[in-house]
């Protein structure tokens, strides 16, 4: 009896296993998808951001932002500050249908943290953040 019992269990679980399957309907799938990078610095720049972040094979990257972004709420970019705690900045690029969306950056309100520079008034990059239509990542 105890094993006609065990076999019957055995065979409702194994059976059964399809039910509870975490499948998307098509309809509720997101034409979205992002990229989430650690920052390791952001330097501040009057046209943008200098972003230092690290790629998939832990290799320093910059890219550059256009302040524009920032400053309308339709903008490409949006800035969350983050308090004291130990959650470190991030940059999270969105695509939508294999193309650039739009980007948050995580950083540090405190603008003593290690993760914030200035750039040198001396060095010229402002070529840099003309006409950038969308963050250029190296996986």
């Amino acid at each position: 009896m105890k094993k006609i019992l065990l076999v019957a269990v055995f065979a409702v679980l194994f059976q059964g296993t399809h039910l509870f399957a975490q499948t998307i309907p098509k309809e509720m799938e997101s034409e979205y998808y992002y990229y989430s990078y650690t920052v390791e610095k952001v330097y501040t720049h009057r046209l943008g951001f200098m972003i230092l972040y690290r790629n998939n094979s832990n290799r320093l990257v910059r890219t550059y932002v256009p302040l524009e972004w920032f400053t309308t709420s339709t903008g490409k970019g949006e800035v969350i500050y983050l308090g004291s705690g130990s959650e470190w900045p991030s940059m999270i690029v969105y695509y939508k249908n294999g193309e650039f969306s739009h980007m948050r950056l995580r950083l540090r309100r405190a603008r003593a943290h290690e993760t914030w520079g200035v750039v040198p008034v001396n060095i010229q990059i402002d070529d840099l953040f003309q006409g950038v239509e969308e963050v250029k990542l190296e996986h």
